[in-house]
C-alpha cells in the first residue's frame, strides 16, 4: 500500500490525502485494552505495544484481568501456539518484501534485543565486521522495525532500538525456547524460567522508552521549565572516576526566555524503590554536565519508578522544586 503513492507510481500525482496511522501510545493502549491496574497495563504494553489488532483478533479478546492474572494471560494468549499472536513476530519480517535474508535480519534483531544498541556491539554479538551491518541496519530502519537515535550528549554515538515491542519479546523470551513452546503445555514452565530475562531485556528498556515518551509528549512545559525540542538517552563520561554514566532521559529544549538548554535529566527504575542514592547519582551527573557547560543548576532531576519512592526522597522533592518524582499514576494520568 505504501508504494501506491511513492516515487513514479501512477497515483502519485493524484493523491489528495496521505494518512499515516501510528500505533497507540502507552496511555491510549491501556484505555484500549481496558486495563485499570497501571502496572499490569505497562507490562502488557511491554509485550504487545500499541497495535490495535492484538487486542481482539490476535488474542481473541483475551486481556489480563489484573496483576494476579498477568502470568496466566501470557501463557494462554501470548505463548500459546494455538493463538495467532504466537507466530506474529516471525510473520512481521516475512511480510516485508525488502527483507530477503530473513535469518540475518532476525539475528540483528536478536542482538539488539539482547541489549546491544551500538553497531559495534551488534557486530560483536553476531561475529561479523561492523561494516557488514550497514545495509541490514539501514533496511530494518527503512521498514520501521528499528529506530536509530542519536546520543543525547555525544554526536558521534547513537543507539539502535527495536520499534515493535512484540519483536523484542519474541527474540528475548520466545525464540531461545521455541522448541519447548511448540510442545503443548510447556508455556507456563518456559514463562517461569524467563522471568529474569523478561524484566531485564524487555520491561526495563521498555519502561525507559515510556518515560522518554512521557517527557516528550505528556509532561507540561511548567514541569520541564521550558518547551521540549528533543528527548533521548545518553552517556556521560566521568574522567575523575574513570567511568561513564548512563542517562535514561535527557530533555533538551528552550527555556521560557528562549535559550537552548538542557531542561532535565532522569533515571528510570521499574523494579526499584528509588531513594536518596538515586538522587545523588543524578546530582553528580548534573554537576559533570554543568562543568562542561551543558547543564545548569536549574536543570531538573527526574526520578521515574514503577515501584515507588522512599519517604526521604519524597521529603527531598518537597523541599526542592527541581526534583520531580514520576510514578505510574503520573505517567498515565499526570503532567
Amino acid at each position: 500500500m505504501g508504494r501506491l503513492l511513492s516515487g513514479n507510481a501512477p497515483l502519485r500525482g493524484r493523491v489528495g490525502l496521505e494518512l499515516v496511522v501510528s500505533t497507540l501510545d502507552f496511555r491510549l493502549a491501556a484505555e484500549f485494552w481496558q486495563i485499570d491496574d497501571l502496572r499490569t497495563a505497562l507490562l502488557t504494553n511491554a509485550i504487545v505495544g500499541g497495535t490495535p489488532a492484538y487486542r481482539r483478533e490476535f488474542t481473541q479478546g483475551d486481556t489480563p484481568a489484573g496483576p494476579d492474572d498477568f502470568d496466566d494471560w501470557v501463557s494462554r494468549a501470548v505463548l500459546n501456539p494455538a493463538r495467532p499472536l504466537f507466530r506474529e513476530a516471525r510473520y512481521l519480517l516475512a511480510e516485508e518484501p525488502e527483507l530477503h535474508d530473513t535469518a540475518l535480519y532476525h539475528s540483528v534483531l536478536a542482538a539488539i534485543a539482547a541489549g546491544n544498541a551500538a553497531r559495534g556491539g551488534i557486530a560483536d554479538y553476531l561475529g561479523r565486521k561492523s561494516t557488514d551491518l550497514a545495509h541490514p541496519l539501514s533496511v530494518l530502519q527503512d521498514v520501521g522495525m528499528i529506530t536509530h537515535e542519536a546520543d543525547a550528549f555525544r554526536r558521534n554515538r547513537s543507539a539502535y532500538r527495536i520499534a515493535e515491542p512484540l519483536v523484542t519479546f519474541y527474540h528475548a523470551v520466545m525464540r531461545p525456547a521455541w522448541g519447548d513452546l511448540e510442545r503443548p503445555g510447556r508455556s507456563p514452565d518456559v514463562w517461569r524460567r524467563a522471568q529474569s530475562t523478561f524484566r531485564s531485556k524487555v520491561v526495563d528498556p521498555h519502561f525507559e522508552q515510556v518515560c522518554r515518551e512521557w517527557a516528550r509528549r505528556h509532561a507540561a512545559p511548567d514541569t520541564h521549565g521550558g518547551h521540549v525540542t528533543r528527548v533521548a538517552g545518553g552517556t556521560i563520561n566521568d574522567p575523575a572516576a574513570r567511568t561513564s554514566h548512563e542517562v535514561d532521559v535527557a530533555v533538551h529544549g528552550e527555556s521560557h526566555e528562549g535559550r537552548q538548554v538542557l531542561l532535565a535529566i532522569g533515571e528510570a527504575k521499574w523494579s526499584d524503590v528509588m531513594g536518596a542514592g538515586h538522587l545523588e547519582r543524578l546530582r553528580h551527573i548534573r554537576s559533570l554536565l554543568t562543568r562542561s557547560g551543558t547543564a545548569t543548576e536549574a536543570t531538573r532531576l527526574y526520578c521515574f519508578s514503577g515501584t515507588g519512592f522512599t519517604d526521604e526522597l519524597h521529603q527531598l522533592a518537597k523541599d526542592d522544586p527541581t526534583i520531580q518524582l514520576i510514578d505510574l499514576p503520573r505517567l498515565y494520568h499526570g503532567e
